[in-house]
């Protein structure tokens, strides 16, 4: 039976909530899939706060400060899936590779984490075991879900940055971070840049060519088309900002969605590859030898 606005329950991705991840339902029809990989600066029973001061959880080493509840409202306004983390990226950072020596930060920023100085390996073993794997089996199994319900889903990351870094401002209201599949990136960045009150950086602060990261492991390794967003903290750190931010990415991946020369780039599976790769010349068009099916 169609629900309340006319649409299968079948259609759409059930909530869930686990001690990592919040599923927030939507379509999963709609061609897109939204992560927050760094949503909240809560810390697990039995950790405490790390050792650290509680006011050090309020800042940036901790969570992605105002990213959740965009990410929360830009889901709401287009109808589509997310999943959020429900642990502070000091506890295990789900946007690193597991090989990555900052899985696990022992210094953030000028701040020592005391419970992370002397992580043992069953203790690490254990972070990942409980928070950081279920994530991204979750990502996983959403991707699958919006694949059988007929539309490899578009990821769209949503992170935050600091407003100054070591005393420095930074310019940018917000950035695309991408690597070398420009499917969606792109498009998107230009959707931004058409609003010319505001600064729209292009791999800045941060480089989106990072082997191991959120966007590697589901987006390029699956020939997804995908990309991160960065909103500066500054911008987001109230509700009227959040909403008005959501309101703005919403509208601009609604316009890249609009454009029927897009539409059947972005929903097939093509092998774009990376920046990091040592092997190898993008784009693949289908699986390359060893690669994930």
């Amino acid at each position: 039976m169609p629900d309340s606005d006319g649409r299968e329950p079948s259609a759409l991705a059930d909530p869930l909530v686990t001690d990592s991840y919040e599923v927030i339902p939507g379509r999963r029809d709609a061609g897109l899939l939204l992560l927050c990989d760094h949503a909240v600066n809560a810390l697990p029973s039995g950790y405490g706060t790390l050792g650290l001061p509680a006011a050090q959880l309020e800042r940036h080493i901790a969570y992605d400060i105002g990213a959740k509840a965009v990410t929360e409202h830009v889901a709401r306004m287009l109808g589509v899936p997310a999943i959020c983390t429900r642990f502070s990226r000091l506890l295990i950072d789900v946007n690193r590779g597991l090989d990555d020596p900052t899985l696990i930060m022992r210094i953030s920023d000028g701040a020592v984490v005391p419970g992370n100085r002397r992580l043992d390996a069953a203790e690490r073993e254990r972070r990942v075991r409980l928070y950081y794997e279920p994530y991204h089996l979750r990502i996983d199994a959403l991707i699958e879900s919006c694949v059988a319900a007929g539309v490899p889903p578009v990821l769209l990351s949503i992170h935050s940055f600091t407003d100054q870094w070591k005393g420095v401002p930074r310019p940018w209201h917000a950035a695309i971070l991408w690597d070398r599949d420009y499917r969606f990136s792109v498009p998107l960045l230009e959707a931004l840049r058409a609003d010319n009150g505001i600064v729209v950086g292009e791999n800045e602060p941060y480089d989106g060519k990072l082997a191991g990261d959120c966007m590697w492991q589901h987006g390029t390794r699956r020939g997804l088309a995908h990309t991160i967003i960065e909103v500066r903290q500054d911008l987001i750190r109230t509700p009227e900002g959040q909403l008005a931010w959501a309101e703005r990415i919403a509208a601009a991946v609604q316009a890249v969605f609009a454009r029927a020369d897009l539409r059947e780039a972005m929903h097939t599976v093509q092998y774009f590859g990376s920046h990091t790769d040592t092997e190898g010349a993008p784009p693949y068009t289908s699986h390359p030898e060893g690669s994930p099916a």
